[in-house]
Formats: C-alpha cells, sequence, structure tokens
C-alpha cells in the first residue's frame, strides 16, 4: 500500500472514530446520548456463539418441521398422542355396565360399610341412622325411594338441594354399594332420638 493511500486509509478510520485520551478506546463517532459516548468494542465470544447456533437450531428446526414433517413437532399428532393416552388411563365403560348393583350380604363388605358410615354419613343421619341433618334411615318413610338402586343413585349423585353432595369422585363403586348394604341392616332398629317421618311410606324391599 503506497504511503497515500495508507493516509486515506487512516484518514477514513478518524472519519468513523474518536480515541477516548484517557484511555484510548476507540468511541464511534456521533453517538453521544446526553454525555454518554458509544465504545467500539467487540461482542463477547459467548454472545457470538449463542448467535450462530441459535442459527443452525432454527435451520434444523424448520427443516424437521417442513421438510421432514417430524411427528415431535407436529400438533396435531402431539394432541392424538395426548388424546390416545388420556383414554387409555379412563375408567372403562365396559367394567361399569358389567357392575352390579345389588345388596351385599358378606361381613366383610358390611363391615367396611360401616367404616365408611361412622367417617361420612354419622354426621348428618348419626350412628344410629336415626338422622339429624338428614333423614332418618330406620323407619319406612323415604323420599328418594327405598331400592338398592334409588340409594345407589343418592349417593353416586348427591341431591345439592337437600345438602347431600356427591360420593362419585370419593368412593368406588364397590365402596359404595357397602356402605348402602350396611344402611339396610339398620333398618327396623331403634334410634335413641329418631327424627319425624320424611318423605312417602313405602314397602320394604329387604
Amino acid at each position: 500500500m503506497s504511503n497515500i493511500e495508507e493516509k486515506q486509509s487512516n484518514n477514513k478510520v478518524e472519519q468513523d472514530y474518536e480515541i477516548d485520551t484517557l484511555t484510548n478506546n476507540r468511541l464511534i463517532k456521533d453517538h453521544d446520548y446526553d454525555g454518554i459516548r458509544e465504545l467500539d468494542n467487540d461482542l463477547p465470544p459467548w454472545w457470538k456463539w449463542l448467535f450462530y447456533i441459535s442459527i443452525v437450531f432454527f435451520i434444523v428446526y424448520l427443516v424437521r418441521l417442513f421438510v421432514f414433517r417430524a411427528d415431535d413437532l407436529l400438533q396435531l399428532t402431539e394432541y392424538n398422542k395426548e388424546m390416545a393416552e388420556a383414554a387409555s388411563m379412563a375408567p372403562s365403560q365396559s367394567s361399569s355396565e358389567t357392575f352390579e348393583i345389588k345388596v351385599l350380604n358378606d361381613q366383610t363388605s358390611i363391615a367396611n360399610g360401616k367404616v365408611i358410615y361412622d367417617k361420612i354419613c354419622a354426621v348428618c343421619h348419626l350412628v344410629d341412622a336415626g338422622g339429624l341433618v338428614g333423614p332418618n334411615m330406620t323407619d319406612d318413610y323415604w323420599i328418594h325411594g327405598n331400592t338398592i338402586q334409588d340409594m345407589f343413585n343418592i349417593v353416586t349423585n348427591g341431591v345439592l338441594e337437600k345438602g347431600m353432595i356427591s360420593y362419585k369422585d370419593q368412593y368406588s363403586p364397590q365402596q359404595r354399594l357397602e356402605v348402602l348394604s350396611y344402611i339396610i341392616t339398620l333398618h327396623g332398629t331403634t334410634p335413641a332420638n329418631p327424627r319425624a317421618p320424611q318423605g312417602d311410606l313405602k314397602e320394604w324391599p329387604y
């Protein structure tokens, strides 16, 4: 390079940059904001490499998504996969359809039902089933029916207007049958302080 060309090059650098008189750092010319001068520093290597990797990732992602149609990147595939997993975890319809609603008479079922009754039902119906907030379940008067199917429906779906909640999410069908079978054993007993009859007089089916 000739002296003239070198001088022209130096002049160009001087036009684009200024030199800080204290630190000798290059300052970008005309970049002065509220007295703050902008340095012409190179970006740190880690920032550059992060930028390069981001570009590579972007290219690979686009190729896999739009060219190879990768299953793990397609939302529809992900949705179908999640729905299939949810369906496999859901209770089988056939098992609920074949479940027989009947009175259980074995001692184990009755004992299991008493445990649930004492824990949940006795609060409203009392331990002896004479009734408190809930009705007396030892007499022949019933509000919603006295068959095992009627009772099972009440325990499963509840009667919110009467304060009776649904227990289908708390107890299995088997557990619901057990507590109802225990309640049936209390019919005809004599509670200490029975509540007045409620509902309609019905013939006892058991």
